[in-house]
């Protein structure tokens, strides 16, 4: 407190000085030197200093002039001056002339002149310090530091820049920008150049020493910053990332958040964008219910939804531990709404009923289920049991207690599928549309791929066979899959609720599908070691009901724009709603599937092309 008390009074003296100064000055500018100066302007402005003084330097302390970080001053410190010195100079004038109206002898032009050169040094003593600071002794040339690149001239490597200047001069030695904009070559940005493109970076790095090369691209494609990764390896460069757009607030970019460039990275698309206004409408204030609430995709449904200010939040999850996690996070974080833990199985009915008796959830996220295939494969009849069962159970009491909107989260093996899991959620996604034809509740399906970093993706596996010396394991060389990172699904899942008018199923724009291959290759780099020299990469095979390419739509369904980019709706085809009813009665009543033939018959009476992989082999 006191080191800042200081700091205003060594301003304020200064700046009085300079008011004072100025005054002088605007005299012998209008007068031609200090001899013209009539003897009544010279008596007025003994009069008019203290006064001028004293406004000034209290308008610029009530305007927060003397609160502000000079060392970082910029048009917009310079625009506070302008605004401050205009209006202390106006009141001041008043005052004097509301004062000593009759005393005071002053030409006009000497008082346009005094507000300009308070405007000239007040702005440029601010300004001054900054370009001392920052191009004064040390300016950002060879001083010693580590050589670094920034890979983008655009805004966000201007704000890279000026962290690095602020944080690491001495430390740092940044030699330049890399841009693929050819119009940017030989272009000077904060004093330092732009010396190519992509294709120059090798040259660059052996000219320069470069250890380190900083991605300025917050919204660029992934297979961009892959293509930029992977020659960054090869010659031994060192390559960091600032955070994607939509971790940028205020598009502010800090040190702290320029960190090592992440697999998400290299699958990184344009920033997911939502209609937060309509999200808002069906969501705040109302009774939300969200099913597998502790997995990976029903946690970050919790998440997002409680930022929309739900009148109640649900968590319905089998384990206790999932729910209890997600019960403490959302508590510590949200203690002004009320959050349900449940405890239940979406499999038994009366549960599942008595929870919407008690509650009366108008929105309901279905996202509990049996996802992985080879378990599934090894497990069938469970995959009847909760995501048929369990689905109907939880769509059908949502009908009963007059639920406004269910959305089931489904996923592309459901299209032509070649699993039991696919085929299970496939069935799933009849269910609800069927439901649908016969209810006043809104029942939709948002369909996507795989999302990184969920609980069993390929991601944490890969991460985990690294870290134990190898061999990361892939099952074919072909095999590709589309990815999102959980948040932009989740974003687009809310979006899709929002956009639901019932029996729609969401396709979600998933990007550009992705070889498993070369993620498993990328992740091995990123870990610093190179593929086939420092880990070996295994190729084991297809796994039960795995297909090399991953399908959005069955031929007969093709596609539907929406007014949302990235969402698209699936072309409605007829249900068997006999079949379905006829179905759900029987699992009702216990008769369900209790092997694998069974479980694929049952899965047949549906999906009449649907093999299993032991039928295809012998088809």
């Amino acid at each position: 407190m006191f080191t800042k008390l200081k700091r205003i009074s060594a301003l304020m003296l200064i700046d009085a000085a300079l008011i004072i100064f100025a005054l002088y000055i605007a005299l012998l500018l209008r007068f031609d030197g200090i001899s013209n100066i009539p003897s009544a302007h010279i008596k007025s402005a003994y009069m008019m200093a203290p006064l001028f003084t004293g406004t000034l330097i209290l308008t610029f302390y009530f305007t927060g002039l003397y609160n502000r970080l000079w060392k970082y001053a910029s048009i917009g410190e310079l625009i506070v001056v302008i605004t401050a010195v205009s209006m202390g100079t106006v009141i001041a004038i008043a005052a004097v002339y509301f004062i000593n109206a009759g005393n005071v002898q002053f030409a006009r032009g000497v008082f346009i002149l005094h507000w300009l050169l308070n405007i000239f040094l007040i702005g440029g003593s601010r300004l001054g310090w900054r370009l001392v600071r920052d191009y004064g002794l040390n300016n950002g040339k060879n001083n010693g530091g580590k050589p670094v690149l920034v890979f983008g001239a655009g805004d966000a490597g201007v704000m890279v820049t000026k962290e690095l200047k602020n944080h690491y001069n001495g430390q740092i030695n940044l030699v330049g920008f890399i841009d693929d904009d050819p119009s940017k070559k030989n272009l000077q940005i904060l004093g330092n150049p732009v010396l190519g493109g992509r294709g120059d970076i090798p040259d660059i790095v052996e000219r320069f020493g470069v250890q380190e090369i900083i991605l300025a691209m917050p919204s660029a494609q992934g297979k961009t910053i892959r293509e930029i990764v992977e020659v960054c390896y090869k010659i031994g460069v060192k390559v960091r990332t600032v955070p994607g757009m939509y971790d940028l607030i205020e598009g502010n970019v800090t040190v702290n958040q320029i960190r090592d460039v992440q697999v998400e990275d290299l699958l990184g698309r344009e920033p997911v964008k939502v209609d937060l206004e309509s999200i808002s409408h069906y969501i705040a204030g109302e009774v939300i219910l969200v099913t597998g609430a502790g997995g990976s995709i029903g946690s970050e449904l919790c998440r997002q939804i409680i930022r929309f200010a739900p009148k109640k939040l649900l968590l319905l999850d089998l384990s206790e531990n999932n729910v209890y996690d997600i019960e403490m996070e959302l508590q510590n974080n949200n203690p002004q709404i009320d959050i349900y833990p449940i405890v239940k199985d979406v499999r038994d009915e009366q549960a599942v009923e008595q929870v919407f008796k008690l509650h009366n959830p108008i929105v309901v996220f279905h996202a509990a289920a049996h996802k992985h295939v080879p378990l599934m494969e090894a497990n069938p009849e469970e995959a009847i049991k909760n995501n048929v069962m369990g689905t109907y159970n939880v769509a059908d009491a949502a009908n009963k207690f007059g639920t406004s909107k269910f959305v089931l989260i489904s996923t592309d093996k459901a299209v032509n599928p070649s699993s039991i899991m696919g085929a299970s959620k496939r069935v799933a996604e009849m269910v609800i549309q069927h439901l649908n034809s016969i209810s006043k509740t809104d029942f939709v399906a948002v369909r996507f791929g795989n999302v990184l970093g969920s609980r069993g993706s390929v991601i944490p596996l890969f991460k985990k066979q690294i870290a134990e010396g190898g061999p990361v394991t892939v099952t074919h060389e072909e095999m590709v899959r589309y990815f999102m990172t959980i948040p932009e699904a989740v974003q687009l899942v809310i979006q899709a609720g929002a956009m639901a008018k019932g029996g729609e199923i969401f396709v979600l724009d998933m990007g550009e599908p992705v070889k498993i291959m070369d993620l498993a290759e990328s992740l091995i780099r990123l870990s610093g070691f190179e593929p086939g020299e420092d880990l070996e990469i295994a190729i084991t095979g297809i796994r039960p009901g795995e297909k090399l390419f991953e399908e959005l739509l069955t031929d007969e369904e093709g596609v539907n724009s929406t007014n949302h980019k990235r969402i698209f709706v699936a072309k409605p085809h007829d249900i068997n709603s006999k079949l379905i009813e006829e179905t759900t009665s029987d699992l009702r009543r216990g008769l369900h599937p209790r092997n694998k033939y069974e479980t694929e018959n049952f899965l047949r009476s549906f999906l009449a092309g649907f093999r299993s992989k032991e039928d295809k082999m012998t088809g």
